[in-house]
């Protein structure tokens, strides 16, 4: 799989650019705040339909225009394709000319896993980042799971609602039976898909992890959830119903899960150093890639903002070899010639790209 040619207008700092990409190494380099994350974030938001840096489209469009388009040219082993995003009032997305009604018509049409310097608060931050790790691999992979957390958190959003008119208005708390048995319903869906996803990557973490450490850590992940069971999960929503109401919030759920990681039996974000955080997600990263790329039986578009910055050029050569016959987007600051390597070099200033040779 890879990306053949990108067109954006109106987005970010961009106002009409057109860039063919090699099936190989793609490198766009540029001082800061030229916009070489703002095509990588051009290119994700193809792929799932949103952004990774922001949830308001409006930051995407051009400061002085109403509107922004992305239109990318992808080829698979099976297949060309198209995918047109119009960015406005609304939001339009065309796949191959036709106009689709639901986000998740566009998942899975073009498989990309991302590297950008925000990943170390996957291990280091709040749950929600972890969640939103496994949210965005999964999704990718099965539209369905991105289906079901949607109507999971809308109906977590009607019951914090009715929390509150409980609390307020003293309504009829018994009519939360009818919210809890929905939320039950999708809570059980998401949680066998996180759990699948979070064994297969155990599998393959184990082996990645060891190579890049010199066999020098062990490393395991965890699932914690309290929603492994529909009746656990039920028995939970009684037990809290009264806080609940006293807070206003649903206090307990899916959308409360979490992982944590053990390196040599001791938990990453208490003990590990930097160097080790900068090493586990690389081994996550590299984890997710080999899961993508054995469920849809190609490999997937490679995404690299501002990473290179923290590796040397051995361990840069080192990461690339393990990663050939794969199309990576990378964006650093400076111009990196990696030896044996064939690269397709763009300077990025001020919104203009510039082709230069390898």
């Amino acid at each position: 799989m890879w990306i053949k040619k990108i067109k954006v207008k109106n987005f970010r700092n961009y106002k009409e650019e057109e860039i063919s990409l090699s099936k190989g190494i793609n490198l766009f380099y540029g001082d800061n705040a030229q916009g070489k994350t703002n095509i990588i974030e051009a290119i994700f938001l193809s792929g799932f339909g949103k952004s990774f840096r922001t949830n308001k489209e409006k930051e995407m469009i051009n400061i002085n225009e109403k509107e922004a388009g992305v239109e990318i040219d992808y080829e698979k082993i099976d297949r060309d394709g198209k995918i047109k995003i119009q960015l406005g009032n609304k939001k339009n997305i065309w796949i191959n000319g036709v106009k689709i009604k639901k986000l998740s018509e566009l998942l899975g049409k073009v498989n990309l896993v991302i590297f950008h310097p925000d990943d170390i608060y996957i291990l280091k931050g709040i749950p929600q980042n972890r969640r939103r790790f496994l949210d965005i691999m999964i999704s990718g992979l099965k539209p369905n799971y991105m289906y079901h957390l949607n109507l999971y958190l809308k109906t977590l959003e009607q019951r914090n609602n009715y929390l509150k008119q409980i609390k307020e208005e003293n309504r009829d708390e018994s009519l939360l039976d009818v919210w809890d048995e929905e939320l039950i319903k999708h809570a059980i869906i998401i949680y066998k898909y996180r759990k699948e996803y979070i064994d297969k990557i155990q599998e393959k973490i184990n082996q990645i992890h060891s190579e890049i450490t010199n066999k020098q850590e062990k490393i395991e992940i965890f699932y914690l959830s309290e929603c492994d069971t529909q009746e656990k999960y039920r028995n939970l929503l009684k037990e809290r119903r009264k806080l609940d109401i006293i807070k206003g919030f649903t206090t307990k759920g899916i959308h409360r899960d979490d992982f944590f990681i053990n390196l040599n039996d001791k938990k990453l974000d208490i003990y590990g150093s930097q160097g080790q955080h900068r090493t586990t997600i690389l081994s996550l990263k590299l984890a997710e890639l080999k899961i993508v790329e054995e469920e849809i039986g190609e490999k997937p578009i490679l995404l690299l903002d501002d990473f290179m910055s923290e590796l040397d050029q051995k361990r840069v050569k080192n990461f690339l070899d393990k990663i050939e016959d794969t199309q990576v987007i990378i964006t650093c600051t400076d111009k990196i010639k990696i030896e044996n390597k064939k690269i397709l070099i763009y300077n990025v200033k001020e919104g203009k790209f510039r082709k230069e040779e390898n």
